[in-house]
């Protein structure tokens, strides 16, 4: 994994993917920061201003020995001392997935951040429903290919994340299959069948 924007080792696709739609100046709340290393790449190459929230103690200690800006904390417990609008973007970077309470996660961070953008494994795959229906087993999308491995705890598919985005209040301002380039919502169908990993760029929905 890359360790800072500087140096020459691999970054992840999805971070990557994500940058692109970080405006210079903007406050970022990266939730699920991990070891800072999409903190440091929009601190790098977009200007932006982060804040990480990480659960790990170790993540947050890997933090701050970078000199990044992050707070010890649990997402599916801690968003509600947050106040409204206090951040330009939050990130979910294969992180939802992971979360016991993915909908009150969205839900804060829908009220925290005047943008969300969400990275995810997406199960609707055209790979994963295959495998489902010759093998009747549930297939992985990690490196692993037991279900039991490393990897999402709750399966979903472009189409499922959209659904959740609007039951949060949340519309996809944008989406993009990670290596892929950025198209609108109405092209979820396309992206449902041939992308394995995503990114959407939800906005509350207009009144």
């Amino acid at each position: 994994m890359k360790s800072g924007p500087g140096s020459h080792g691999i970054r992840r696709a999805d971070h990557v993917a994500i940058a692109q739609f970080i405006n210079k100046g903007e406050l970022v709340l990266d939730v699920g920061c991990g070891d800072g290393q999409l903190m440091e790449l929009l601190q790098s190459e977009r200007g932006a201003r982060t804040r990480g929230l990480e659960v790990e103690q170790a993540g947050v200690n890997r933090c701050v020995a970078k000199g990044l800006a992050v707070v010890q904390g649990n997402a599916d417990a801690d968003l509600p001392v947050y106040p409204d609008d206090a951040y330009d973007v939050a990130i979910l970077s294969k992180t939802i997935q992971e979360l016991a309470r993915p909908k009150f996660v969205l839900d804060e961070l829908s009220r925290i951040a005047r943008r969300v953008i969400v990275s995810f494994r997406n199960y609707g795959h055209w790979r994963v429903r295959t495998t489902l229906m010759t093998t009747g087993r549930i297939p992985s999308l990690g490196q692993d290919t037991g279900w039991w491995s490393d990897g999402a705890r709750r399966p979903c598919t472009a189409r499922d994340m959209a659904e959740l985005a609007a039951k949060a209040g949340l519309q996809i301002a944008a989406a993009t299959a990670v290596n892929g380039k950025p198209v609108t919502g109405k092209s979820l169908t396309r992206l449902n069948w041939t992308a394995e990993d995503l990114v959407f760029v939800l906005e509350r929905k207009k009144p």
